[in-house]
């Protein structure tokens, strides 16, 4: 087996720092935009949608002027503007702390920030990390294309995913110690470390990185757009992206309801950094199991089975807030079962994400399979856009900013029934799963008709 080059490990290496940085930051995004910046839950929600879809829209539009400029320049590029953007996220609050408008420390104290347009200022800086963000995921995948050969490339990309792991795993390791020392003030000096694993990235791709593959694999701006026509007019993949959205809106809950969710329940004590890192845990340990497991049955059956835990999942995650506080197995029962929930999410997600690849791949006409595939990542742009903002209401409603609150009785009361949000998802994942089902049986029996057809065309 032929070995892999500089330019390979290096790019993998630096995913390592990115994704560190990424899941540190975005696990508890929507509790720092409320309890640093003061925005609503609903507000804090509709932020977070709108950047996280976009970090999964825009790469693909991304990559074609990646391609135009060099992935090396691209590198350097992605990591400077997330560098700047993370660096940003600690600054500014210090900065409206100066101007008074702010007190941090264990507990925020608001001095007019929530009314002051000042608040706004974290948009460019956001935009900073998205338009970063997208072009690391064009180009490092993009990298390890490139830098592999038909010989090793299933065992290039095997080590990416593990890469990406390890960071999301680390990353979300570094939050609790750091918020239960600190306070919200935590969530600021979380922002420092992210833009400190981006420049050391930033730094070792300068020195590193240089390969001689500088012949560019992408499409152009022209080819892109008319891909993504051929995508939207493609009513079986786009039925099925609406149907697996079902699925990413339940799973990013890990990171839109959860963080807030348990530590407005369980205290200062919970830890949903860890509770989180149960998700990369089991799929790095099933994944090629689960695949290999389901080797012989359809994408479709995979898909399916997956899909119909993931309701159960939310139904899981439900019922933590039903058991009151009494310890289960040394664990508050909201965090016990949000952590079984995460569990099964992550088990039903080895089940669908690798396959429904697959059945992308094999809807596209022979030879833009690349094409296709640039777009197979609608459905989390679908859902990350709504998930946020539905989970903003439903904390809003259901389980709100304890802040807001002037007693704890006040606060218990309004809380009672916290759980009503895990069945909305409920409700979601029902409705994606009877979906499925039925296209799976509308799907079997148009390709059925199709084999009957060319059957009797060969006679």
């Amino acid at each position: 087996m032929s070995k892999f080059t500089r330019a390979f490990w290096v790019a993998n290496s630096v995913e390592l720092l990115e994704r560190l940085a990424y899941y540190g930051v975005f696990i508890v995004i929507t509790l720092y935009l409320s309890n640093v910046w003061g925005f609503s839950d609903i507000e804090a929600g509709l932020i977070s949608g709108v950047f996280s879809a976009s970090l999964y829209f825009l790469p693909t539009f991304v990559g074609a002027y990646a391609d135009r400029i060099g992935f090396r320049r691209s590198i350097i590029l992605a990591f400077a503007l997330l560098t700047l953007g993370y660096f940003g996220l600690g600054l500014l609050p210090t900065l409206l702390e100066s101007a008074g408008l702010v007190s941090y420390g264990d507990a925020t104290v608001f001095n007019g920030l929530p009314e002051s347009p000042l608040r706004w200022s974290i948009a460019p800086v956001m935009i900073l990390i998205v338009i970063g963000g997208a072009f690391i995921k064009a180009v490092i995948s993009g990298t390890v294309a490139r830098e592999t050969t038909s010989e090793n490339r299933a065992r290039g990309y095997a080590i990416f995913y593990m890469m990406v792991n390890i960071g999301a795993f680390t990353g979300k390791s570094v939050v609790d110690p750091l918020r239960k020392s600190l306070g919200d003030m935590g969530l600021v000096y979380l922002n420092y470390f992210a833009a400190s694993m981006t420049l050391l990235a930033l730094i070792a791709v300068f020195f590193l990185y240089k390969s001689s593959q500088t012949q560019g694999e992408g499409k152009s701006l022209r080819e892109i757009w008319r891909g993504l026509i051929k995508v939207f007019t493609n009513a079986r993949l786009i039925i099925l992206i609406l149907i697996i959205s079902g699925f990413w809106m339940i799973q990013s809950q890990m990171y839109a309801t959860m963080p807030k969710y348990v530590i407005r329940l369980i205290g200062e004590s919970a830890s949903p950094g860890w509770y989180a890192n149960v998700n990369p845990l089991v799929v790095f340990v099933l994944v090629n199991f689960i695949t290999s497991l389901m080797a012989k049955k359809t994408a479709l059956t995979s898909m399916t089975i997956g899909m119909a835990i993931i309701p159960l999942s939310a139904l899981v995650m439900s019922l933590g807030h039903q058991f009151g506080s009494t310890p289960i197995l040394g664990m508050h029962p909201v965090a016990l079962l949000m952590v079984i929930g995460i569990a099964m999410q992550a088990l039903a997600e080895c089940f669908i994400s690798p396959r429904f690849l697959e059945y992308f791949s094999l809807q596209a006409p022979k030879g833009e399979e690349g094409l296709y595939l640039g777009f197979s990542h609608l459905h989390s742009f679908i859902s990350y856009l709504f998930a946020f903002g539905l989970s903003g209401f439903l904390l809003d409603k259901y389980c709100p900013d304890p802040r807001l609150f002037d007693s704890a009785e006040a606060y218990a009361e309004a809380t009672v029934n916290a759980h009503y949000i895990w069945y909305v998802f409920v409700g979601i994942g029902m409705i994606s799963i009877i979906a499925l089902l039925v296209y799976g049986l509308v799907v079997r029996k148009i390709d059925g008709k199709k084999k009957l057809s060319a059957g009797a065309e060969a006679l």
